[in-house]
């Protein structure tokens, strides 16, 4: 990059917020064996120009240390000089990101995320109806119906970040990897946070609902 797109000042406050909601959601226990990521967009923004604080790669998330963030364009290449891999997973990101123009993306696994998605897998999304929780989303239709799309996990990253157009919707600010987890994004940190949570409240009632209904 030539000219800067984000000052000193923001990306300090990028690295706070990381530190803040990396807190609240390894608590939860979100973040199992190192997994997971999240990212807060930083300065200015096009399509073809944007940059990103996103979570370092390996890292323990119940910890905080000086190498846990770093500051990506939007290709997920490193801008400043350092030692430090972003998250594997920052491509996928670096698409939301182009494609959505949101703030923040929070990518978490779960039990419940995991074992809904697998369910769903050959339906290719998750479907929800009329739970209250929908809200959230800005949807306000009564008995509103989402369907949260699901992607195929492969080991090749590239390889998903290239679905991700294809399948992402921008009225459900997330998608699912088959097996993995969530992204779910929002224009702050405070909305990605809030959608990250409806959808997991979601996941929970759609893996408790199938079993009661076995």
């Amino acid at each position: 990059m030539n000219d800067p797109i984000y000052t000193l000042e923001q990306r300090q406050q990028a690295f706070g917020q990381l530190k803040d909601v990396k807190s609240e959601l390894a608590e939860r226990g979100w973040f199992p064996a190192t997994s997971g990521n999240l990212s807060v967009r930083v300065g200015e923004f096009t399509p073809d120009r944007f940059a990103f604080a996103v979570t370092s790669s390996g890292r323990d998330k119940s910890k905080h240390t000086a190498e846990d963030y770093l500051i990506v364009d939007g290709g997920g290449r490193p801008i400043e000089p350092t030692k430090l891999k972003p998250s594997a997973e920052t491509l996928i990101h670096c698409e939301i990101y182009r494609l959505t123009g949101c703030g923040a993306v929070f990518h978490v696994h779960t039990v419940f995320n995991n074992i809904v998605s697998e369910l769903y897998a050959e339906a290719g999304s998750v479907p929800f109806q009329g739970v209250e929780l929908i809200k959230a989303f800005n949807i306000w239709e009564e008995d509103a119906r989402i369907e949260v799309p699901i992607l195929p996990n492969y080991a090749d990253i590239a390889k998903i970040a290239g679905l991700v157009e294809d399948r992402l919707n921008l009225k459900i600010p997330g998608i699912v990897l088959r097996n993995h987890g969530i992204y779910a994004w929002g224009a702050n940190v405070f909305e990605a946070k809030r959608h990250l949570e409806a959808f997991e409240f979601l996941f929970e009632y759609a893996y408790r609902w199938k079993a009661l209904n076995l």
